[in-house]
């Protein structure tokens, strides 16, 4: 059967404000389940959708397939659970900033280095915002906020850097205004046998507006920010006259402009999505303005075994081996006594 976008929808009211960045990832999100369908032969059942707590949270209830809304920090723990129980879900774990970061970091963390085949798609607004305003793990040094009300002291993740760094094998970025790049990453991600986290940039209008401004402005954005395709040079600029080359005597990446100091097409550096080394990886996912365009599109792409696979080889060992295969074996195992 092939599917469309309205076989996704649900009946549901959206409640988001209006302007809210959450709009965009649903709608790249019932661009991509059709297509995933398709391309994988699943059925709408094969579908389920889990939450967390926080305004993204709410997504399961507008996605016409099997949804979970979970407690707070708790999205990474459930759908690990439903995925183990059954591996023949596709499992999408809907999660903030505040979610998965902060009260939910081990379950994150965690659920990455195990490999788990579940989509996490991670809506950063650098915000709590359903709980109105507090700073979230993600918020900038120095900003005010309800409970920073001179300026938040603390560092701020990077969740590209702490996903690489937990192993993990897909990561990639968007921007809540990049809905085609969006649907592009959500179909490869699905694609993906392991862990696959999508950063999703959006916007608050209402406690963080323009928090990711500075590289979404219309603009701008092809001058600030940097669209990754495997296999491909990294160029990026409205006029396509910049690109990144790989400095080694300082091992770090660099701006230069094509057609100035000799600089061509050929000594750009072309992006390997799928090198197991995690080096480039990690200094694609910190690269920040000024000094460096933001990397948006698949950042690493790398094959791993899963937790699924690992959990599925070892009770087949085990049965293989096992003396007792049912209720009467084992009760007729061991030493037994006739009792009078």
């Amino acid at each position: 059967m092939e599917y469309t976008q309205q076989d996704f929808k649900s009946s549901m009211e959206i409640k988001w404000c209006p302007g809210c960045g959450d709009y965009a990832v649903y709608a790249a999100v019932q661009r991509a389940l059709p297509v995933v369908a398709k391309e994988l032969n699943y059925t709408k059942e094969r579908f389920a959708f889990v939450s967390g707590i926080g305004c993204s949270s709410r997504f399961p209830y507008y996605v016409n397939c099997y949804g979970f809304h979970g407690i707070h920090g708790r999205a990474s723990a459930i759908s690990t659970g439903v995925k183990v129980a059954n591996p023949h879900l596709s499992v999408w774990q809907i999660t903030g900033d505040g979610d998965a970061l902060a009260i939910g970091g081990n379950h994150f963390i965690h659920a990455i280095r195990r490999n788990i085949d579940i989509n996490i798609l991670l809506f950063n607004n650098q915000i709590y915002g359903l709980t109105k305003g507090q700073y979230s793990p993600t918020s900038k040094l120095g900003m005010i906020t309800k409970t920073s009300p001179y300026g938040t002291v603390e560092h701020p993740f990077n969740p590209g850097e702490l996903i690489i760094g937990a192993r993990g094998t897909f990561f990639a970025r968007s921007l809540d205004v990049e809905i085609k790049l969006s649907t592009e990453i959500m179909v490869e991600a699905a694609k993906h046998d392991g862990t696959s986290v999508m950063e999703m940039l959006v916007n608050c209008v209402i406690f963080n507006d323009k928090a990711h401004g500075y590289i979404s402005d219309r603009e701008n954005r092809e001058d600030r920010t940097i669209v990754l395709h495997h296999g491909q040079p990294m160029i990026f600029g409205k006029n396509k006259d910049k690109g990144l080359v790989l400095d080694k005597e300082n091992m770090k990446l660099k701006v230069v402009e094509i057609g100035k100091n000799g600089i061509t097409e050929k000594n750009i550096l072309v992006h390997n999505a799928e090198n197991q080394d995690t080096g480039i990886h990690m200094m694609l996912a910190g690269m920040k303005m000024p000094e460096m365009p933001v990397a948006l599109g698949i950042i690493r792409n790398v094959k791993d075994k899963t937790y699924d696979d690992n959990v599925r080889d070892q009770l087949e060992e085990v049965k293989a081996k096992a003396k007792v295969h049912c209720v009467d074996d084992l009760l007729n195992s061991g030493a037994t006594w006739e009792v009078e």
